[in-house]
């Protein structure tokens, strides 16, 4: 899979830390090209379908930020936990199938080593009004 390279931090922090065999990634949002590709809430200003592909975008970010730290994707043994955050306008509760994005991108780039515990939460606002923010924990081989 050829990956962007990993969005520059918009805060204090770096894309991802590696602690003995995980790396844990920052929150990543659907940045291409250094631009945020998607913008507002979903159910609101993003559909739940331009959430989903917003949810790929910060899949893929977490991917590269783990790639910068583990030099291959082939260094990857286990998607061991997905959070993902989505920008949720009021009464919107389909935050699962937005965050599907990210765990079916997961699944056909590693298989059964891309099935993972998750968790997907609607909050009120993320940085920047991005739609949806992504974090994952990888093992590595």
């Amino acid at each position: 899979m050829d990956l962007p390279a990993t969005p520059k931090p918009v805060a204090a922090y770096v894309p991802a830390v590696q602690v003995e065999k995980y790396i844990y990634t920052s929150g990543q949002i659907p940045f291409v090209n250094g631009e945020l590709k998607y913008k507002g809430k979903v159910g609101g200003q993003v559909s739940e379908t331009d959430g989903y592909e917003a949810a790929k975008v910060c899949a893929i970010n977490c991917l590269s930020a783990v790639k910068g730290i583990a030099g291959s994707l082939d260094n990857i043994e286990k998607i061991v936990k997905v959070t993902g955050f989505v920008n949720s306008a009021a009464g919107f509760s389909a935050q699962p199938k937005v965050v599907n994005g990210a765990s079916e991108l997961f699944g056909q780039v590693f298989g059964d080593a891309g099935s993972h515990s998750r968790s997907a939460v609607g909050v009120s606002e993320l940085p920047l009004d991005a739609p949806v923010e992504v974090e994952i924990i990888v093992k590595l081989k």
